[in-house]
């Protein structure tokens, strides 16, 4: 959820450079299921664009509806939607509307907290019962600091809380730069990921040729060690050269991906990680044991963009410790 925010905000500093005032809007708790769940958020300017999405798009028209008033007010509002009323939605959900500045330390201090790759936590306060209410809203915290979505609001009264945790941006590191990555990286930015493309500077190619990249870059083997790889980040080998696979995996040897995927065939991972062991026959096991490949789950992919879905799918379910399965087979709820 960290990229959808890291969305807003920029949405919100750009709307007010062109005099427009917003509102921010939180799904702050759950009755029953949803199409998403508490912690989604979305804006809306008084002209009623809104940017983000809270459901599935039953609930939207009604939040800019209420949204309405707060603009005239200035004031909080908390609204409810039962979605048992429609087709699809089993509960009801509370959301905080409240009127929104982004100023530019908070702004600063928030691009500084994704750059150092740090966890946050924002705190939305309310009141369950629907209305308008002076005393509720949200803040943020960037460290050690706590910055209100609304500058005069200070949480007073017996409220209750709603507190998230945003983990640092998913980043997406791809080892090769042949067409199977240009397609792995479109897939990637869907995903709100961070993508970068490292190759040899032998590929001859520029960041332009991977649209949802954010950089390509061409470190030698012996500087992957100072890449900021932690646990949230995924690695996926596809450089289509034995030798190269080799040589990054070596590289790679004291890093701690959430994932780190190779492609190719069964055999060809057996024939890489007996080279590793061969040039390297102290490497930890643990980081070997890490290693899906060939990378993907089975869904018969087969040309580039289906086979990176089958990737990303497969990291989605490494992230969220979720063994993959068809929904109709799956017993209790889906986010459950």
């Amino acid at each position: 959820m960290t990229h959808e925010l890291k969305l807003l905000f920029h949405t919100l500093v750009s709307w007010q450079k062109k005099g427009k005032k917003a509102v921010f809007v939180s799904v702050v708790a759950l009755d029953g299921t949803s199409y998403r769940r508490p912690g989604v958020r979305m804006i809306i300017d008084e002209d009623g664009e809104a940017v983000g999405a809270v459901s599935g798009g039953c609930v939207e028209n009604e939040i800019v509806r209420q949204a309405a008033s707060v603009f005239r007010s200035g004031k909080p509002r908390i609204m409810t939607y039962d979605g048992r009323l429609r087709i699809g939605c089993e509960g009801i959900i509370t959301l905080l509307i409240e009127p929104v500045f982004i100023s530019e330390e908070l702004l600063h201090d928030f691009e500084k907290q994704l750059e150092s790759r740090l966890p946050f936590e924002m705190e939305s306060y309310f009141n369950p019962e629907v209305g308008e209410y002076e005393n509720i809203g949200s803040v943020i915290s960037l460290n050690g600091k706590k910055y209100a979505l609304r500058p005069s609001f200070e949480p007073k009264g017996d409220l209750q809380v709603f507190k998230q945790t945003f983990e640092p941006l998913f980043q997406l590191y791809i080892f090769g730069a042949e067409h199977d990555a240009v397609e792995l990286s479109k897939a990637a930015q869907l995903l709100g990921w961070e993508v970068t493309v490292v190759a040899s500077p032998d590929e001859q190619k520029s960041c332009d040729y991977f649209p949802g990249a954010g950089a390509l870059i061409t470190p030698a083997y012996e500087e992957i060690d100072r890449l900021k790889i932690d646990g949230q980040t995924a690695l996926v080998l596809m450089t289509h050269s034995f030798n190269k696979d080799v040589q990054y995996l070596m590289a790679l040897k004291d890093k701690h991906p959430v994932y780190l995927g190779v492609l190719g065939s069964v055999s060809r991972r057996e024939r890489v990680l007996s080279m590793v062991l061969d040039y390297m026959p102290g490497i930890p096991p643990e980081f070997l044991d890490q290693i899906h490949g060939p990378a993907g789950i089975n869904i018969g992919a087969e040309s580039a963009s289906e086979i990176s879905v089958s990737i990303l799918a497969e990291i989605l379910s490494v992230i969220r410790q979720q063994q993959p399965v068809s929904l109709r087979d799956k017993v209790g709820a889906i986010h459950g």
